[in-house]
Order: C-alpha cells, then sequence, then structure tokens
C-alpha cells in the first residue's frame, strides 16, 4: 500500500495534469507535452567546464522547448514534466559516466529553503528519481544567498563561496553533483568544494540544461 509521500506525489502530479490546458513547449491545445516537444527533449549532450575546472555533462541546452519546459516545472508547478525531462538527465548521466567505472553517488545540489516553501518539492531530487535513480542528501545550506539571477559573472561567485557544506564521507565516496540547469559553473564549484572538504571525491557534474554562452543573464541560477 502506497506510503503518505508516495501518495502525495500522486495527488501533486494528477493535480499538474488537471491543470495543464497546453503544451509547454509550444502552447498547443489539450496536451501537457505534444509529440514533436516530447522530441525536442530528447539529450544532445554537451560538456562544459566550470571555473574551477570541473568537468560538466548538461544533456540540452537551456533554450526553446527545453527551457520553457524547465521553467514550467521550476516556477508553474508542472512535476509531470520531470518525467520526460528525467529522461534526458538519465541519459546526460550514462554520458558522463564510463561503463567500467563504479557507479558514483547522485548528489543534488541543494535547494534553498525559500525555493523549496515555494514549490514543495526540490527540483534537483525529483529530476534524479525520474531519472531513475537514487539522490544522495549529502549537501546542505548553511547561509542564504541572494538570486543568482540577478548577478554578474564575478558576482555569483562571491555570493555562492562558503554556502555549502558537506556531510563527512564514510568511506571516501565517489560523488557526481547533480543540477537542473548550469550557467556560470559557480554553484557547481562550491558544491564540489564542501564535497571535497566532507571527504567526497567529485568526479564531475550533469545538469539537464547548460544556458548558452553567450547569454549574461539567461534567468537560472547555477
Amino acid at each position: 500500500m502506497p506510503n503518505a509521500s508516495a501518495w502525495s506525489s500522486l495527488v501533486d502530479e494528477l493535480g499538474s495534469f488537471v491543470m495543464s490546458g497546453c503544451c509547454a513547449g509550444c502552447d498547443a491545445l489539450g496536451t501537457l507535452l505534444c509529440e514533436e516537444c516530447d522530441r525536442a527533449l530528447v539529450a544532445q549532450p554537451v560538456r562544459r567546464e566550470t571555473p574551477g575546472g570541473l568537468p560538466v555533462v548538461a544533456a540540452l541546452a537551456y533554450e526553446g522547448v527545453a527551457a520553457r519546459c524547465i521553467r514550467r516545472l521550476k516556477e508553474d508547478g508542472e512535476t509531470l514534466l520531470a518525467r520526460p525531462l528525467g529522461r534526458a538527465l538519465s541519459a546526460a548521466i550514462a554520458h558522463a559516466v564510463a561503463d567500467d567505472a563504479p557507479a558514483p553517488l547522485l548528489v543534488p545540489v541543494p535547494t534553498g529553503r525559500s525555493a523549496f516553501r515555494r514549490r514543495g518539492y526540490r527540483v534537483p531530487e525529483l529530476l534524479i528519481r525520474r531519472a531513475g535513480f537514487q539522490a544522495s542528501r549529502v549537501l546542505l545550506n548553511v547561509r542564504a544567498t541572494a538570486d543568482q539571477r540577478e548577478l554578474g559573472i564575478e558576482e555569483r561567485g562571491r555570493n555562492v563561496t562558503g554556502s555549502m557544506r558537506g556531510r563527512h564521507a564514510r568511506d571516501a565516496d565517489e560523488a557526481l553533483l547533480i543540477d537542473d540547469v548550469v550557467t556560470t559553473g559557480a554553484t557547481l564549484d562550491e558544491a564540489a568544494r564542501a564535497l571535497t572538504t566532507a571527504g567526497f571525491r567529485v568526479c564531475g557534474a550533469v545538469t539537464l540544461a547548460a544556458t548558452p554562452r553567450h547569454s549574461r543573464f539567461p534567468g537560472n541560477a547555477s
């Protein structure tokens, strides 16, 4: 019999389905995601690197259909979109981890308290679950930060420095960071620092999407 958490998740998704009157990608009526927009969410992994040298694999470019769907998931409560987006994330994770390598812990970048209160769910953790994996919540926020969307590149780095702490690793576990969108990489570098300090070996990061390099203020937080 489903537990209370499972029932709550089911109710949230049914509510999202009932409220969705148009395609998240193109506004076509009568569907949450039309076939054409669903195809636009097939992963096309690209590699990036953060200022600190952390390798990043992003499943999608943060533009067009993908950007609209991610915004609907993050800001409009369309949690059913986590399923097709989770498939894209799963492909990027497979792209980032070598076939003969041991499976790393998938560590979501922590969600701020205000964002969690507003949404009722943690986006990176939800995406990991919909990708078919288990999230290891070993990163914590230790102080509040300003909204990254309003900051420039250098300001983003200063804003998140020292904002996270990792739980101590028991066996020097290898960790792969997971986030929804990467812009400058400042948040991922801070997360990697916190995990390394706690004794983890950070092998890289995977994000659902990466913003175009030419966009200075693309509307996401990492």
